[in-house]
């Protein structure tokens, strides 16, 4: 195995643990709590799901960029950037940049308390807000997933 193999290999893997990850809480999980009747086993709940798994998706997250990294650097694709044909590398440089920021700096910082506050205020709202925007997020990844796919020609 060839060390370009073993890094798209990790790539690969690491996009489906972070974007399988974004997906089960899409569609499973938050649809789940948001039939939960109290705000309180709402909350718990989505923290203890949360805590789980944010590590995993930080470590995914960050997988993927440096074998993507490695893989521009070593295969010479830095040109790339600067062509519209290859548009969807810059769509996968900036998917990963909203969830590196999220994981890494909204949530710790920022959206932990807000969602705690927001929910125990006003629940529903809430979750359902939180269920949009999984979903404006998860339809982003999976067309910046098709478009890298169709548009690899490594």
């Amino acid at each position: 195995m060839t060390d370009i193999a073993l890094a798209r290999a990790i790539h690969v893997l690491a996009v489906v643990v972070w974007i399988g990850g974004v997906a089960m809480v899409t569609t499973v999980i938050l649809p789940l709590l948001r039939r939960e009747g109290a705000p309180a086993a709402r909350l718990a709940l989505f923290a203890a799901v949360e805590r789980r798994f944010i590590w995993q998706a930080r470590i995914a997250t960050l997988l993927v960029a440096a074998s993507g990294f490695y893989l521009v650097q070593r295969l010479g694709l830095w040109d790339r950037f600067r062509l519209a044909e290859f548009w969807w590398m810059h769509a996968m440089v900036c998917l990963w940049l909203i969830f590196t920021l999220l994981l890494f700096v909204g949530e710790p910082l920022i959206l932990h308390r807000w969602l705690h506050r927001r929910a125990m205020q006003a629940s529903d709202a809430t979750f359902a807000l939180l269920h949009r925007l999984h979903w404006v997020l998860l339809a982003l990844s999976l067309l910046t997933i098709l478009a890298a796919v169709m548009g690899s020609t490594l």
